[in-house]
């Protein structure tokens, strides 16, 4: 019984007992009426009074919703008081104009409640900083460390015992105190933007409750009275847009999870923080995010867990395709063996009767969509507890465009360039390059008139192996775009070494399709099982030990293996993709084979023999030429990226990511030999500076994109698309990091030096041309290019002084070299354009 009731039960025994002492005074019972009556309203239940309209929903944190008005109301009772709790978000639902994805994860972290005297205050912990406990420097470890109250709410009413108290959960939950929905746009920003949070039309849409975590699911409305951009057809109304966030608060997992220390030499996604008593010259104390496993019999080599990771599908998952994604899930229990776990990861189908929505976190759910733009074709998010890494759940989005091969034209078309240049870790574009690859495989079945069972396998493995990359995210795996290099060109066309060894080393990778020389000989088109590589790291991270002595032991001994090539890791910080991003040719993305520039070749002869057939296999079947268009496209698309994985060897370094006690026979840093980077050039000049593109004069009139309603049915332009693509060739040919690198690695291995560098470059452009009419393609390829050199020798510009001093030689060169008066008409004007280009510029520098 609390304080209060005492208190009262004591005083009418106190007047019980005295009350005829008091009987001769005046009116002494009117004042002993007064002071029972406000010890009445004292111990009155105000929350009670205030929530008695209210439905109420138990679980974690009580809430209360007013049944007249929604108005709604949390409870926070003294069990919350002085504890940490895990805040996570993700968006239920939006729109990809406002860069707002169903599905997409927040992040998570520790949230703080306190009481101030009449308030209840929500702080964010910072995770960052670690402080041992038993170091004097502990003392201090607030300082300059900053943990910011988010929210702080007045006490509407208390509980008669004064250990629950009531606040606003309107003032909480319908703004963006707990986590910033609305993106920060850049002053450039020219794109669709979110208006201003509507007080009035934002609203709870759903509350559960459950007694390890409450969830809020909030429809947030942004309102703008004249924007002014339109948006995509997503947006019905420009002016009014909806975005669904679900708040989560999670009861704090208990302190019986041991975390596991990351290493550089495998690919986990981490928690990071610094250990600031450590006496260390690096301080990390990052550990890898991975799920709590614990063996039922510890004693035993091979132990089903206590409790599995279990994943469940969707019920709007297609039936037909749900076999092929329950087999791509447990195919990971392959490298849970290799832990000690036996059936680590299982699967279970959603029922249609579930009264549970696949937004409960408390399962981990495979969840099919099909949106009219979507940025992914599959992905896969977890949340964590910020402390220790450990995975409290995930989900893994799966689009039914990935299915249907609805490519993005415009997407594809530009090279993805969004994709390659707005890069996060946390985002995966896997479903989205290996779409591309899908319909290169496509093209060529089709092509060489192979069966429709082979088709049928091809998209059986690519959405098997899309499941295997997304699911090995939400086990914590990161990328790993080394994984291409395992096999070697022959043996990639040996139907017999692929089965038996996979494609890749890793189905972290984002790698080229399989195809093979030999039709006939058509071994796996994509991996469908975790590679070496993936077993390792599973093994390096779930594996489990009953001592730290022994633990520390045993991943030494996993990690020692890290120097055998099949175990080679590189993850987004080193991959190649953009231009200018990265050092080592090895990480890079479409790629396939430990030699990439001859499968490069190979895959370029490869499409020019399918074009030849193009027109014939894509109009005879077809009432539009729309089919035609976008396989040229496609193809067109292909040959320029094998181009782009061949440009990564100029000025390349090659990462060695071994310790030093390994011995490895590598450098940390080997910048690649002079041959190849002279061959690697020599190869763009043939097929991507010449005219050897795939420029068929009989294809060319038939790409004609399927009008649609009042859509402009534009003629091809070939020489704006094939510059496009060169223009990409040399954004990383002529990248300051690249012109910096090659440079700075000439003090360490590099014997291809700036200037000879930029002397082929120059030649591989002009040289053909000095005596002979040029062609309209290379007149555009070479007038980009001397506005390039003029951008470098630009006072104001990032480049070395090398890269500019070089570049000032070949624009001189270029001006006494070039004779204006040979040629026909189109050659002798553009030489005199150039000539005009070059020494007006000059003489501004």
């Amino acid at each position: 019984m609390c304080l209060t009731k005492l208190k009262y039960l004591f005083f009418l025994c106190f007047i019980f007992l005295c009350e005829d002492n008091y009987a001769q005074r005046s009116n002494p019972l009117q004042k002993n009426k007064k002071f029972k009556k406000s010890i009445k309203q004292e111990i009155k239940d105000a929350i009670k009074e205030t929530t008695k309209s209210c439905k109420e929903y138990n679980g974690l944190f009580k809430f209360y919703q007013n049944k007249k008005d929604a108005k709604s109301f949390i409870e926070i009772d003294t069990s919350h008081i002085g504890n940490e709790f895990i805040y996570f978000s993700y968006f239920e639902n939006g729109v990809v104009d406002a860069g707002v994805v169903k599905g997409r994860y927040r992040g998570s972290k520790i949230i703080k409640i306190d009481k101030f005297f009449d308030k209840i205050d929500f702080t964010i912990e910072n995770t960052k900083y670690y402080f041992d406990e038993d170091s004097p420097l502990s003392k201090s470890s607030k300082s300059n460390i900053n943990s910011p109250i988010i929210i702080s709410e007045k006490i509407i009413s208390t509980s008669p015992c004064k250990t629950k108290f009531l606040i606003n959960a309107d003032n909480i939950f319908l703004n963006e105190s707990f986590q910033q929905v609305k993106y920060s746009y850049s002053p450039r920003y020219k794109g669709f933007k979110l208006g201003n949070i509507s007080k009035q039309k934002t609203r709870f849409k759903e509350i559960r409750n459950y007694p390890e975590n409450t969830d809020v699911i909030v429809n947030y409305v942004y309102e703008s009275k004249y924007p002014t951009t339109r948006g995509g057809n997503a947006i019905t109304d420009s002016r009014s847009v909806s975005i669904i966030v679900q708040h989560s608060l999670i009861k704090m997992p208990d302190t019986n999870y041991r975390p596991r220390l990351d290493d550089t030499r495998v690919g986990f996604f981490t928690t990071q923080s610094n250990h600031m008593t450590s006496i260390d010259q690096v301080n990390y104390r990052d550990f890898i995010n991975r799920w709590r496993l614990e063996k039922k019999d510890p004693d035993e080599h091979l132990s089903e867990p206590i409790k599995p990771i279990t994943f469940w599908i969707e019920n709007t998952t297609p039936i037909e395709l749900r076999n092929i994604i329950k087999d791509g899930v447990e195919s990971w229990n392959i490298a849970f063996e290799k832990a000690g776990f036996k059936n680590a990861i299982q699967v279970k189908v959603q029922p249609d009767t579930a009264d549970w929505d696949a937004g409960d976190i408390r399962y981990n759910v495979l969840r099919w969509t099909s949106s009219p733009n979507p940025p992914w074709g599959g992905y896969g998010p977890s949340f964590v507890n910020p402390r220790t890494g450990e995975i409290l759940g995930a989900d893994i989005m799966l689009e039914w465009t990935y299915i249907t091969n609805r490519i993005i034209a415009k997407d594809l078309f530009v090279e993805t360039e969004t994709y390659h240049h707005d890069h996060n870790h946390n985002n995966c574009y896997a479903a989205k390059y290996q779409q591309i690859e899908n319909f290169f495989g496509k093209n060529y079945i089709k092509s060489f008139n192979l069966s429709n069972e082979l088709e049928e396998e091809l998209v059986k493995q690519s959405l098997k192996r899309l499941v295997l990359h997304e699911v090995g995210h939400t086990l914590g795996l990161s990328h790993n775009f080394k994984g291409s290099l395992l096999l070697s060109n022959d043996e990639l066309n040996d139907k017999n070494i692929v089965n038996e060894k996979g494609i890749c080393s890793s189905v972290m990778e984002y790698p080229a399709i399989n195809i093979v020389k030999d039709s006939a000989n058509q071994g796996l088109f994509f991996d469908v099982n975790p590679g070496v590589y993936d077993i390792w790291a599973i093994e390096y991270g779930y594996s489990t030990y009953q001592t730290q002595e022994q633990e520390k032991q045993y991943l030494s001994k996993i990690l020692s293996r890290s120097i055998e090539k099949e175990l080679a890791f590189a993850n987004d910080a080193f991959d190649m993709r953009s231009p200018g991003k990265g050092t080592d040719p090895n990480a890079m993305i479409y790629d396939l084979s430990n030699d990439p520039i001859q499968h490069s070749i190979d895959k370029i002869k490869m499409i020019l023999k399918i074009a030849e057939n193009l027109k014939e296999n894509y109009i005879k079947n077809n009432d539009t030429y729309e089919e035609l268009y976008r396989s040229y496209r496609t193809l067109l698309f292909s040959y320029y990226q094998s181009l782009n994985i061949i440009s990564r060897q100029v000025g390349g370094v090659k990462v060695d990511l071994s310790h030093t006690k390994q011995n490895s026979i590598s450098k940390p840093f080997e910048s690649v030999d002079l041959k190849t980077q002279k061959k690697a050039l020599n190869i763009i000049s043939n097929y991507g500076f010449s005219n050897k593109f795939l420029l068929q004069p009989d294809i060319i009139p038939f790409l004609q994109k399927q009008r649609r309603g009042f859509s402009v049915s534009d003629d091809p332009r070939i020489h704006e698309l094939i510059l496009r693509y060169q223009n990409r060739l040399l954004d990383h040919l002529l990248n300051s990091n690249v012109l910096k690198r090659i440079t700075n690695s000439t003090l360490y291995g590099n014997d291809y030096n700036i200037t000879s560098y930029m002397i082929d470059l120059r030649k591989s452009i002009f040289d053909s041309d000095m005596s002979f009419n040029i062609s309209t393609l290379r007149q555009n390829l070479q007038i980009t290019y001397v506005n390039r050199l003029f951008d470098i020798v630009n006072n104001k510009s990032n480049f070395d002084n090398f890269s500019k001093s070089s570049a000032y030689y070949n624009l001189d060169w270029l001006s006494k070299k070039i004779n204006p008066t040979l040629g026909n008409i189109s050659t002798r004007q553009h030489n005199n354009y150039i000539l005009y280009l070059i020494n007006s510029n000059l003489d501004k520098e």
